[in-house]
């Protein structure tokens, strides 16, 4: 027999209201309720689930996210505005710090979507981050079974869901910088930008709409893209929330998808594309790090197949050769002749995957639940969830986006030390970085800007991109 839900913990924090969510809101309707985690990929597909189900039933369903902290950055409400603004959520979303809802409701992982039908009562629970066909179908029973009742006011964000529209950038991530030009993933605008390097848009890749479409650059549409390589004249596209690998045309304007159906996590090859995020290209392979599948997959360019190279799926911190080994939420990747370096997010991590024999070695992390902020020796060092590194083109150093702890640092390469780079200003949550024209160039990515730091002399500029 299905139990009513119990009242919702007024040690809840609801960033950007004034009042707090009660069941009393929710009923009259089925009601999504999922408990997350925002650094995880699968936590933020599920968001993005549920904003496709409200689009799709109007205002017959509710919803409402229950967000727990993994890291310590977690715990600011203001990164759960930042999450509400990056996924522009129409719903509530709750900071459950001491995690006192999960223990009210009993939740054991992340993501678990708890589905209330109109009476509040508990019908089904779903664990992880499964096909939105499926889930949509159960919200389709619930509906069938409610009554036809007037409509009334439904809980929302009150606080600010989306960017201003005269924002030039939204939460960008990905860089790639040549001797004159500028790419960039804005990703918050779901586009691909081309700038010159003065930060000057020469074209956009996309219309900017929440959506999965081939075609003419002003036609086509992404959602969220996260990373970017280039190769000649074909820069690839990592369409993280269309589980995708786009192509652009760089001579036409013309956007493609090389595999990914655009709906949700899909079978390519040996391969599956659930959550694309970091890309490096090679003459012959497109190497993409899938942060929702926790493995290191390579495109063949000339067969157009995909295969996983490294990680057995589960998310861990284990070395190891090819399916052996594991990661966890890997994000972003640097090459450097048979060395594909990997940048694991939520291990807090830093690993290196021989190509040759696909052995996969950590070289920063002690494993997903240790994390900090660490400098010294590998066998010390912390970091708290990088999202991006980086290869100094001229010194054996690795640069990295160290996002948990709003900071610049290097690795150097070959048994050496962590350190943090000096910055003359707070960066916010960097998500993506580029080693240039002795610069290195940091998509300070919750300050919704692009830096440029001058190897030169150590000066820190902006780069007006749009401005």
């Amino acid at each position: 027999m299905a139990t009513f839900a119990p009242e919702l913990t007024d040690r809840l924090a609801w960033p950007g209201r004034t009042q707090a969510v009660r069941m009393a809101e929710l009923r009259g309707a089925p009601t999504l309720l999922l408990f997350g985690c925002a650094s995880s990929a699968w936590t933020r597909q599920r968001l993005d689930d549920i904003s496709r189900l409200l689009r799709r039933h109007g205002g017959a369903i509710n919803a409402a996210a229950l967000l727990a902290p993994r890291f310590d950055s977690e715990r600011d409400p203001r990164s759960l505005q930042r999450i509400q603004s990056e996924h522009a959520l129409t719903y509530p979303v709750a900071l459950d710090a001491d995690w006192v809802a999960w223990q009210q409701f009993g939740i054991e992982s992340w993501p678990t979507l708890v589905l209330l039908d109109v009476d509040g009562r508990e019908r089904r629970r779903v664990v992880g981050a499964g096909p939105v066909a499926e889930l949509a179908e159960l919200i389709q029973g619930l509906l069938a079974e409610a009554p036809q009742a007037p409509a009334k006011p439904k809980p929302t964000d009150s606080g600010q869901r989306s960017l201003a529209p005269e924002l030039p950038l939204s939460f960008p991530t990905a860089l790639v910088v040549t001797a004159n030009k500028l790419y960039l993933a804005d990703t918050g605008h779901h586009r691909i930008l081309e700038c010159d390097l003065n930060g000057r848009i020469l074209r956009q890749f996309g219309s900017g709409a929440y959506d999965f479409l081939d075609g003419g650059a002003s036609v086509a549409a992404f959602r969220r893209p996260q990373g970017l390589a280039l190769q000649r004249e074909t820069l690839f596209v990592a369409d993280t929330g269309n589980h995708a690998l786009r192509r652009i045309d760089l001579l036409s304007g013309e956007v493609a998808t090389l595999c990914g159906n655009g709906e949700s996590p899909s079978q390519a090859g040996t391969a599956m594309i659930d959550q694309p995020c970091g890309l490096q290209a090679s003459p012959s392979h497109l190497y993409v790090a899938m942060s929702g599948d926790n493995r290191i997959c390579a495109y063949d360019l000339s067969r157009g197949a995909l295969e996983t190279i490294a990680g057995s799926g589960n998310f861990a911190i284990n070395d190891g050769s090819g399916i052996f080994a594991a990661f966890a939420q890997p994000t972003a990747l640097a090459l450097r002749q048979d060395v594909l370096y990997v940048c694991d997010a939520a291990g807090s991590a830093i690993r290196a995957l021989y190509l040759r024999d696909q052995r996969v070695q950590t070289l920063v992390g002690q494993g997903p639940y240790d994390f900090g902020q660490v400098d010294g020796p590998r066998s010390i060092a912390r970091l708290q969830w990088p999202r991006a590194i980086a290869l100094d083109p001229h010194d054996p150093l690795l640069w990295i986006a160290d996002a948990g702890n709003d900071r610049i640092c290097t690795l150097r390469l070959g048994g050496g030390m962590v350190s943090q780079h000096n910055l003359p200003q707070r960066l916010h949550h960097p998500g993506g970085i580029a080693c240039a024209q002795d610069a290195l160039w940091i998509a300070d990515s919750g300050a919704h800007a692009v830096l440029r730091l001058d190897n030169r002399d150590g000066t820190l500029r902006h780069v007006p991109v749009g401005e």
